[in-house]
């Protein structure tokens, strides 16, 4: 690995300065020809070992890192070289080096510098998903700041370094483990969306995760339920998606995996719907059971016409999406403490489905993307710790629970849990998160 850096960065040192270096340098004219057929070969192909990588997009991606760690070293030895010829420091043959031949030099070693570090950069922009669209605009926008712009390019060299890295292994996992099929439940995945989102048509609710579950065995359908309603409305939705998808497959129950107000909806359905004698399991991802203070103080404090006027909103652009009849209002009251309290009263567990919950906890408000950095202090205040919008103490229900966060100072969010970013980070991988829970529901025969 260090050979091939130094040899690479030596060859593009030599095809930048090779203006000044043919005469001190006793090469031949076919020389420098295949000097330039080997510059070539380093901007298609930089590292043989990128081959080894399990999928194009994570070699291109390697491909264009190494390019640039290639430009940073190469670089940095011509500008050293450069000011050594301007001072005079240097001899080109038997002539001094003098101003117009580091002049051509220079003008030679930019273009050359240019080519690696536009071939590396195009590669990561082009196939890195971790970069995203701040570390894209941080990118060109401090492009051509000195000294800043190195900060920002080793950051998104380590960034999309760490990714090909964790990709590659996500893969091989899945490739060694692939046999076993250790998702294929006896009953197939219902997946189920909370409020404010939907799961078909334009939107794509649980990210990366229902392809890692795809691959290791599993079956899934999802709720195709309007994005906002009250608890009630949405229940009957998703009763009727159940008894739709035992009807067609013949599967006889499901297992339910639903987010947020996604499981308060699935409770309501088990207890009010008849549809319980068709799941098998109802596991419960940061779902607001006893609901959310500040919801209720909000709710206390802002003018009707405000409210109404929102409601309007949204209702309007979901119903273009597609929702029949989104209910902005109905919803959010049903996500207060007063509603959940009274809701709770009312429903019990129905014997035969089993019952477990999980909950996450957003260590601090930076940490979590828009609006979640915003919501976490508020949420605080009335729910002590929370995962950005929701409680802890909100979250456990039935038979098992399982609290998660992730060493350091970042904390797992509320959007964190279906993968809503699409981001990678340490201490938390939320696709293996949901393939081990999906095979501990195998293991116990659901």
């Amino acid at each position: 690995m260090v050979i091939g850096y130094i040899i690479n960065t030596c060859l593009i040192f030599i095809t930048a300065n090779c203006y000044s270096l043919q005469s001190q340098l006793s090469i031949p004219g076919w020389g420098w020809f295949l000097l330039a057929l080997l510059f070539l070969a380093v901007q298609v192909m930089p590292s043989v070992r990128s081959r080894k990588l399990r999928a194009k997009r994570l070699r291109i991606c390697k491909n264009g890192c190494m390019l640039l760690r290639l430009f940073l070293l190469s670089a940095f030895a011509s500008v050293l070289y450069s000011l050594a010829g301007f001072s005079g420091l240097l001899k080109a043959g038997s002539l001094l080096a003098g101003p117009r031949l580091w002049l051509i030099n220079t003008a030679i070693a930019v273009l050359t510098e240019a080519v690696v570090f536009w071939n590396g950069m195009i590669r990561i922009y082009a196939t890195s998903l971790q970069l995203g669209v701040k570390w894209r605009v941080i990118g060109i926008a401090c492009g051509m700041i000195p000294i800043v712009h190195l900060f920002v390019l080793s950051v998104l060299i380590r960034t999309a370094e760490k990714e090909v890295e964790f990709e590659n292994r996500r893969i091989l996992l899945d490739e060694e483990r692939e046999a076993e099929k250790i998702c294929a439940t006896r009953y197939p995945l219902l997946m189920v969306h909370g409020v404010f989102f939907r799961d078909f048509r334009y939107f794509n609710y649980w990210g990366r995760v229902p392809k890692a579950l795809l691959k290791n065995g599993a079956v899934i359908y999802y709720g195709n339920h309007q994005s906002a309603a009250c608890v009630a409305d949405s229940a009957a939705e998703l009763a009727a998606r159940i008894r739709e998808i035992v009807r067609e497959t013949g599967c006889g129950k499901v297992n339910i995996i639903a987010h947020s107000k996604g499981g308060l909806d699935c409770r309501y359905a088990l207890a009010k719907c008849e549809v319980a004698d068709k799941v098998a399991s109802l596991t419960t991802i940061n779902t607001p059971h006893r609901g959310c203070e500040f919801a209720d103080y909000l709710l206390s404090k802002i003018p009707q016409k405000q409210k109404d006027m929102a409601a309007r909103a949204y209702n309007a652009a979901l119903r273009k999406a597609g929702d029949e009849n989104p209910d902005f209002l109905a919803a959010v009251y049903d996500l207060t403490a007063e509603a959940c309290r009274k809701r709770n009263e009312e429903i019990e567990d129905v014997p035969g489905v089993y019952y477990q919950s999980v909950g996450s906890r957003l260590t601090r408000a930076v940490a979590g993307r828009f609006p979640l950095n915003f919501s976490y202090h508020l949420v605080h205040c009335f729910d002590g710790r929370n995962d950005g919008l929701v409680g802890e103490a909100s979250f456990p229900w039935g038979a098992s629970y399982r609290f998660l966060t992730s060493q350091g100072k970042r904390g797992i969010s509320h959007g964190d849990m279906i993968d809503l970013n699409r981001e990678n980070f340490d201490g938390f991988d939320v696709r293996e998160f949901y393939v081990q829970l999906v095979h501990e529901l195998k293991e116990k025969g659901f």
